[in-house]
This record gives structure tokens, C-alpha cells and sequence, in this order.
């Protein structure tokens, strides 16, 4: 850790804002299953949660018809990609059956990937539902537990599916314990060389770096702190040559800062989702896709120009 933290550069100095400059201008290119997704600016991933018991939205889109008509609007308001999640992934979470996610991810992979035009991402941790899901027409894992099983490092491989590879400490039902949640020293250099470990090992199974996506983990086994330095320095992240994903929508944090339960945190969702957008996120997923998307209009326009 402590070798990594003398390599970061700093980020002030004028070669450093120059690179930075060029990687935030570039385009995004992620292949994918389904085909390549290409960007010039930041990705809104639009959240899905077709479960009874997320934080936020749970028992909103457990329906299947309530599940595409989110979808569709979503699509129609701004997201560039779908994130289908069948498994609450909130602190403490309880985990489900490999049939029971099944049972909620695949039918509303397969009505979106054949009615809407939309690459769909899908969140879980089960390589069983990564294999169906990609089958049924997804073309990102999103994989909370950083690609951590073996057997979901082969399933990406094999499908040719992208990968979000997450950082996190602990699993959902421990993860904000406080002994997990403050073991770190440089918590941005902890995470980068996490997930530095972590491609390498997705590249020895078969899995080309084009093809991962990565993700700091907010609000998984971080603290109050610790999520707002990842979120000031997320442009550092950039070092490791893939795009950023990040998920600061709706959580916990947030909430501390507007005093605001979950479904009323819309304005700090925005604007954490607009900092990391500044500072080089290729990716934001949001649940408030609409208001997002005028918000990086805005900045967008102001920053580069109509």
C-alpha cells in the first residue's frame, strides 16, 4: 500500500492536470457482449431494483410490468445503460437463492434487450446469474464482490460480457461494521491497488482490460470520510487506465449531509453524481435519471461548450 501511495503524482502540478485533461476528453469504448458502447462525455447507468427490500426502492419494480415501464422511462429521460439488480445489496442485506434471483433478473433482461435499445448491465454476484442474464440479452456484469469467485471471473470470460469489478470490505450483511469500515490507511490508494489486483487477475482468466469497468465502492465498507475523499479524488483513479463507475445515488452519506431519508436525497444524489463527473467518471449510477441528465446537460454545456 505504502508503495503505491509514493506513486501517486500530484495532482496539481501542470503535466498531471494536462494528462487528466486528455483522459477526461477521450472517448469511452467498452465491448461488450451485446456489442460496443461508445460515449463521448459521462454515462448515466440507470438503477433497476427488481427486489422487495433495497434501500431506496425496494418493492417499487418487483412487478415485471412496473420493472419495463421504469426501464422505458428511464431510457426516454436519459440512460445510457439499464442496471438490473435481483439481490439487495444494502448494509446488512440478507442474501437470496440463486433461483429467487433468477426468477426477478432474467424475464426483465430478456423483455428490455428485446423492446428497448439500451445496453443493460446486470447486478449480482452469482456467476449462475451472470451466465443467464447475459444469455437473456445483458451486456455488463456489475459485480459488487470485485470479481472475487473464481467461477464469475469464467462466466465474464466465457460470455464476453463487460465487468464492473467493485471495491468492497466485507460482504452486505458486515460490510459498515466500524472495525471493516476504518481499516485503511490512504483510502484511495488502498482501493486503487485493490482494484489494480483485481484486472490483473480478470486479465489472466481471460478477460480483456477493454473490457472492465471500475468502481470505488462508495457506501460499501467506507465511511462517512472515506466516501467523500473518494469522491474528491476520483480523477487519481483515472491512473489505472479504465473508466470509473460510480454510485454515490441516494446512499447513506448523502443523507447525513441534506438530513433526508432515502427517497427525498434527489439534490445530493445530483450533485455527488455531478462531482464525479468533473473529476473523470465515465459512469454515474443514479435512481433520479431525469434530473441528472439535465444537470450534466448544463455542466456539459458550461465546461465544454455547447
Amino acid at each position: 500500500m505504502d508503495t503505491l501511495s509514493g506513486l501517486l503524482p500530484d495532482q496539481d502540478s501542470p503535466l498531471i492536470r494536462c494528462i487528466n485533461d486528455y483522459w477526461y476528453d477521450r472517448e469511452t469504448v467498452i465491448p461488450t457482449a451485446q456489442g460496443v458502447i461508445r460515449a463521448n462525455g459521462p454515462m448515466i447507468m440507470g438503477i433497476l431494483n427488481v427486489t422487495p427490500d433495497s434501500f431506496s426502492d425496494g418493492g417499487k419494480y418487483f412487478d415485471h410490468d412496473a420493472a419495463f415501464a421504469r426501464a422505458e422511462s428511464m431510457v426516454e429521460e436519459g440512460a445510457d445503460i439499464i442496471d438490473i439488480g435481483g439481490e439487495s445489496t444494502r448494509p446488512g442485506a440478507a442474501p437470496v437463492s440463486t433461483e429467487e434471483e433468477l426468477s426477478r433478473v432474467v424475464p426483465i433482461v430478456k423483455r428490455i434487450s428485446s423492446s428497448l435499445n439500451v445496453p443493460i448491465s446486470v447486478d449480482t454476484m452469482k456467476p449462475e446469474v451472470a451466465r443467464a442474464a447475459v444469455e437473456a440479452g445483458a451486456a455488463i456484469i456489475n459485480d459488487i464482490s470485485g470479481l472475487n469467485d473464481p467461477d464469475m471471473v469464467a462466466a465474464v470470460a466465457e460470455t464476453g460480457a463487460a465487468a464492473v469489478v467493485m471495491h468492497m470490505r466485507g460482504r452486505p450483511a458486515t460490510m459498515q461494521n466500524d472495525v471493516v469500515a476504518s481499516t485503511y490507511g490512504d483510502v484511495v490508494a488502498d482501493v486503487m491497488w485493490y482494484l489494480h489486483n483485481r484486472i490483473e487477475v480478470a486479465e489472466d482468466a481471460g478477460v480483456s482490460r477493454e473490457r472492465i469497468i471500475i468502481d470505488p465502492g462508495l457506501g460499501f465498507g467506507k465511511t462517512f470520510d472515506h466516501n467523500l475523499e473518494l469522491l474528491r479524488r476520483c480523477r487519481e483513479m483515472r491512473c489505472l487506465g479504465q473508466p470509473v463507475l460510480i454510485g454515490a445515488s441516494r446512499k447513506q452519506f448523502i443523507g447525513h449531509l441534506v438530513g433526508a431519508v432515502a427517497n427525498e436525497r434527489t439534490g445530493g444524489s445530483v450533485g455527488a453524481a455531478l462531482v464525479a463527473a468533473i473529476n473523470g467518471a465515465a459512469i454515474v449510477r443514479v435512481h433520479d435519471v431525469k434530473e441528472t441528465a439535465q444537470a450534466l446537460r448544463v455542466v456539459t454545456a458550461i465546461t465544454r461548450g455547447a
